[in-house]
């Protein structure tokens, strides 16, 4: 793994359970951790024309990250960078060796 390659710093986020003013279960977005630094390498993209001249671009990249940063994150949570949304597929730890973690995420932009 070559580190100096993570120049990105990414924000990990969930949903958070929490109770509402009338003490009803409800849930928000909220960190999970921030300032992790990745690799975020571009895999395939696709144009889609939709309805009313309106595109859909639909993205995926490829996140690299260190195991020990990443190590806690699943497949319900998704990542930002800057102003982009990538909604997380699935994590690979290669060969299972605690190194590093491949996270394969969707980018959609409409």
């Amino acid at each position: 793994m070559n580190a100096g390659k993570m120049r990105g710093r990414i924000t990990v986020w969930r949903k958070e359970k929490f109770q509402n003013e009338m003490k009803q279960t409800d849930y928000r977005d909220a960190p999970f951790k921030e300032n992790i630094w990745a690799e975020i390498i571009p895999q395939t993209g696709t144009l889609q024309k939709a309805q009313a001249e309106t595109l859909l671009s639909s993205t995926t990249h490829k996140i690299i990250v260190r195991y020990g940063s990443g190590k806690d994150i699943t497949k319900d949570m998704w990542i930002t960078y800057k102003e982009h949304r990538f909604d997380i597929k699935f994590i690979l730890d290669p060969y299972f060796r605690n190194i590093k973690l491949e996270i394969f995420t969707e980018e959609v932009i409409r």
